[in-house]
């Protein structure tokens, strides 16, 4: 195609002399013959000799023109066409194909350029519309993170930052990497994160309104791999830190209980492998042994029952008739009330539709409530426990007037091994896991327990699971 072209220019070239040339020559041998035409045949003959003569300079000064056009038109199509030739070659590499083909209507370099610049320019447009998408998208994810981001240029101005990182920090995009860190005593600088990170362990946690936040930097580089800026990354772990110390604090509680019942058991039997024991003491001995042994039990049935709960979704569920479940319960634990002289009594106050739940572990739940009503209330006092069904759930309340709890410590009873007064309340029994456990098994039954207690008067706790019906409704 190139080649055409430079032939068209050369012909062009070529004509355009061949007219100019000739038309020099028609007119100079027509002002030869109009001279011939005044003069005298001697003088005729002479310019007739000029004119063979100009002719043949004519003939010569075409052929020369020719050679020259030739020379000249092939110079111009190279200087001219040439770019045009590496203008295709890179509109053909943009558009990332090997070869630019056409579509077959390229009739000239000019079309094939056209049609490489189309090209181009469609694949460069689409370039653009999928960064412009991967940027939204990217964005999109920055401003929902939980986590806060914040991403500084090398001279430390922030380039981008989310909504979680300034409700975690309380800055603005005005600040830089240095304001911002040096307020919360940080021992980190800008040039430590992008020129040593191989060496350099950047990790933080710092302590913001109260919440525990965790801070990781990293550095970012250009396209030539040298550091840009660097990315702050800022995690809430409050909840983890709390979880962390409850594992703590639940491990050093079970340490605790267990050792208590495990000193006693060793003392005693340390008495009892001394020949000189009376017999009476040896059977008192063996007595605070055996109950000793008894809570050891009771306690590591309850951890037992926790975890259970903790670890696995309840499967097991029945339909059963809770007021009937709790008037046992309730008949089973009478005995201990009577010893006491307690008034307690239990009433069905309304028809209660079937419930669907784990039977065994609600039967639990309602042994543990009754008889923390029975053990925390003085002789002769009053327990009082009903059954009813309010709106979709039934419910089971119980009401005493024992020694209650104090206002400040009504949060922290469904608290593992949480005891209002350890003092009294371990010379009662009990491991400090019955709440929690309740409160564990209902909520793997869609239920819920609420207590209100005023210190010295008295405790009402109220039980409440959803009735078949009202799950049935949800389905």
């Amino acid at each position: 195609m190139l080649k055409s072209i430079q032939i068209k220019i050369v012909m062009i070239f070529a004509i355009l002399g061949i007219i100019v040339i000739s038309a020099l020559g028609v007119f100079s041998l027509y002002k030869l013959e109009m001279i011939a035409d005044s003069l005298n045949t001697s003088e005729v003959q002479v310019i007739t000799e000029q004119s063979k003569q100009i002719e043949m300079a004519i003939y010569a000064s075409l052929g020369i023109f020719m050679l020259l056009t030739i020379i000249g038109g092939f110079l111009v199509t190279k200087v001219v066409l040439a770019p045009i030739s590496k203008l295709i070659k890179s509109a053909e590499m943009v558009s990332r194909k090997k070869k630019y083909l056409g579509d077959g209507k390229s009739k000239t370099e000019f079309d094939d350029l056209t049609n490489a610049f189309g090209v181009m320019n469609n694949e460069l447009t689409n370039n653009l519309n999928e960064a412009t998408r991967q940027k939204k998208q990217i964005e999109t994810i920055l401003l929902h993170m939980t986590d806060g981001i914040i991403a500084f240029n090398n001279e430390g101005k922030i380039i981008h930052i989310n909504h979680a990182a300034k409700t975690f920090l309380g800055v603005d995009e005005n600040q830089n990497f240095k304001q911002i860190f040096d307020k919360f005593n940080i021992d980190v600088n800008l040039e430590m994160v992008m020129y040593l990170e191989n060496w350099t362990s950047f990790e933080r946690r710092i302590n913001v309104n109260g919440r525990a936040v965790n801070l990781f930097f990293a550095s970012f580089k250009d396209e030539n791999e040298i550091p840009a800026g660097v990315i702050a990354v800022m995690q809430d772990i409050t909840e983890h830190v709390k979880l962390d110390e409850m594992r703590k604090e639940f491990v050093a509680d079970v340490s605790h209980e267990l050792k208590t019942p495990i000193t006693s058991i060793m003392g005693y039997s340390d008495t009892l492998l001394q020949s000189n024991v009376p017999e009476n003491m040896q059977k008192e001995f063996l007595g605070r042994i055996s109950e000793e042994a008894n809570r050891m039990a009771e306690l590591v049935s309850d951890l037992l029952t926790l975890s259970k709960y903790d670890s696995t979704k309840v499967e097991d569920k029945e339909e059963f008739d809770l007021a009937e479940v709790t008037k046992k319960a309730f008949d089973r634990l009478r005995i201990e009330a009577d010893k006491k002289n307690q008034d307690a009594e239990c009433l069905i106050t309304a028809d209660v539709p079937v419930v669907y739940a784990d039977k065994k572990g609600i039967e639990r739940v309602i042994l543990n409530i009754i008889s923390n009503a029975i053990k925390y209330t003085q002789e002769e006092g009053t327990i009082k426990v009903y059954v009813g069904f309010v709106y979709n759930d039934a419910y089971i309340k119980v009401i005493d007037n024992g020694i209650g709890i104090p206002e400040e410590e009504l949060p922290k009873v469904f608290e593992r091994f949480y005891r209002v007064d350890k003092s009294r309340t371990r010379g009662m029994g009990g491991t400090g896991l019955g709440l929690p456990i309740a409160k564990e098994i209902l909520a793997q039954n869609d239920g819920r327990i609420d207590l209100k207690s005023e210190f010295g008067k008295g405790t009402e706790v109220v039980i409440r699971i959803p009735t078949k019906q009202a799950l049935d409704k949800k389905l």
